[in-house]
């Protein structure tokens, strides 16, 4: 089934449902954003001649356009290759070029300094929206029904963040978003017609996709008028539009609570506020919950099964009366509904519970590989298994407890020490903003444990405090050698910290 049938479905049902507003101010009702999808998909099939599979490349901001487009490209069965707005103009180009896309939709404010990416690329439109050529795209005779699709053709080509050398383009079908989707009604949130999603992380990833379950339900989708993550904007958006759900890192969480808590802001605008793609400490998802109620759920997946390994939904976060609270919260939640999860050895064999192994996944959501990379295909996914590379453990209540990238685990005189652990201890101490915990190469051990250290409103913290913590907490060979207080620590655009940026600025270290 092709994805675009889903607003096929919903405009017919709710033509004049409110689809789409830019901030507080209407764009248009679902029969007009399935007409605009047509025509959009008309141009690319009559007018550019566009093949199913071929790759439409989409490197903007939060626009309102950027859900027709979707749509309009799903329309003419080709492939789209959303690629972040925030990233390294060489890292777009790479992803131009491996991905072969032949027709790429700018934003405005990134347009100006498209060309020199442009060398080498197979790209021969670009198409600006606003400007005279996108709205020739946009009043193109539409079709009349979407291209049919199979459920293993490719629909979403997703890069990966690649910090750890060349981004992947991972393929991800028709087939994995309908499943992602169907994971999302059973183990995170309803959505239903008079509920708003916002879009105020970048719709290129999984803020976008998102989209899928609203639009089944006929619900409007908001782009806010900063193109991103503002949290006054966004109180002021729930209170406007009501019922309003978003996607965000726990960063961003961390951030929307602490201004609703300064502010005195009225939560009550908001429904759900899914939190992923990085760990929320304790203290953090129980700070939110205090201060905006039972609005929160967590998801944990990856691009290449995307946000579906495990949910953390409101039932367990509202569940304090439960012995083991503080430990669920800290979770990723439970298996979702449809996929397998193992926490599993080396060779794939199932640990017991409470031992620490390599998160595996299997089921519908699974990538269909990644693309022109058949050995990095075969390394990740084998007899069916998605190898995470993120590692964890289940207790025998079936929820499962990340402990780190497997890279990120520090190895000190043979043994492993999880910096996650040791960085929900810090976070304990009331003037601690937020933490880091990388490992430092050693002769004799190996390596040693230093933490990269906020402070909150840029106090005074002595070392000998955190000691004490960390000694009152955990095992004495797992607390940092050393504290490095820093005004803040360096993230990628999804808000995630970059470890790999810690560990090289202590590379030149005695």
């Amino acid at each position: 089934m092709n994805l675009a049938q889903l607003l096929v479905r919903t405009a017919r049902v709710h033509p004049q449902r409110p689809a789409l507003f830019h901030g507080r101010r209407p764009v248009c009702d679902y029969r007009g954003l399935a007409t605009c999808a047509a025509s959009i998909g008309g141009f690319l099939r009559d007018h550019l001649c566009l093949t199913p599979g071929a790759r439409i490349g989409l490197w903007m901001s939060n626009v309102p356009e950027y859900l027709e487009i979707l749509y309009g490209a799903w329309f003419a069965g080709t492939t789209v290759v959303p690629v972040n707005a925030k990233l390294h103009p060489r890292e777009v180009q790479f992803i131009l070029e491996n991905a072969g896309v032949s027709v790429l939709f700018v934003s405005d404010d990134l347009a100006d300094g498209i060309t020199p990416l442009l060398r080498g690329s197979c790209v021969e439109v670009v198409l600006v929206p606003g400007s005279a050529e996108y709205q020739l795209a946009r009043s193109s005779t539409p079709m009349s029904a979407p291209l049919p699709r199979e459920a293993d053709d490719v629909a979403w080509l997703f890069y990966t963040s690649g910090t750890t050398g060349r981004p992947k383009g991972v393929m991800q079908t028709h087939g994995n978003l309908l499943a992602m989707t169907a994971c999302y009604f059973m183990d995170v949130d309803t959505a239903q017609g008079g509920d708003t999603l916002a879009y105020a992380a970048p719709l290129s990833h999984a803020s976008g996709m998102l989209n899928f379950a609203h639009v089944i339900a006929g619900a409007a989708h908001v782009v806010p008028e900063s193109r991103g993550f503002d949290p006054v904007e966004l109180i002021d958006l729930s209170l406007a539009h009501g019922r309003l759900s978003l996607f965000a890192a726990p960063t961003m969480v961390k951030r929307l609570v602490d201004q609703v808590a300064a502010a005195g802001a009225d939560p009550s605008g908001f429904k759900t506020i899914v939190y992923g793609g990085g760990p929320m400490y304790i203290e953090d998802i129980r700070q939110a919950l205090e201060v905006m109620g039972d609005r929160f759920v967590q998801i944990y997946g990856q691009g290449e099964t995307p946000m579906t390994i495990t949910a953390l939904g409101r039932e367990h976060l509202r569940d304090r009366g439960n012995a083991r609270y503080l430990e669920r919260i800290a979770s990723v939640g439970v298996a979702q509904s449809l996929v397998e999860v193992r926490v599993a050895d080396d060779e794939g064999r199932a640990l017991p519970d409470g031992e620490t192994g390599e998160i595996i996944v299997r089921g519908p959501t699974v990538m269909k590989g990644y693309w022109n990379n058949p050995e990095a295909t075969a390394k990740t996914v084998r007899d069916g298994w998605l190898f995470t590379g993120d590692l964890g453990s289940f207790d025998a209540d079936g929820f499962l407890t990340l402990k780190d990238r497997s890279k990120d685990v520090i190895i000190s005189g043979g043994s492993n020490i999880y910096p996650r652990e040791i960085e929900e201890v810090l976070l304990q101490h009331p003037q601690v903003d937020e933490v880091s915990v990388v490992g430092r190469r050693h002769d004799e051990w190996g390596e040693e444990v230093i933490a990269f250290v906020v402070a909150k409103n840029g106090a005074a913290i002595e070392r000998g405090e955190l000691d004490a913590l960390c000694l009152q907490n955990i095992a004495r060979f797992k607390r940092p050698k050393e504290y490095r207080f820093v005004s803040a620590l360096p993230k990628n655009s999804y808000g995630k910290v970059l470890k790999t940026d810690l560990r090289g600025r202590l590379s030149g270290d005695a």
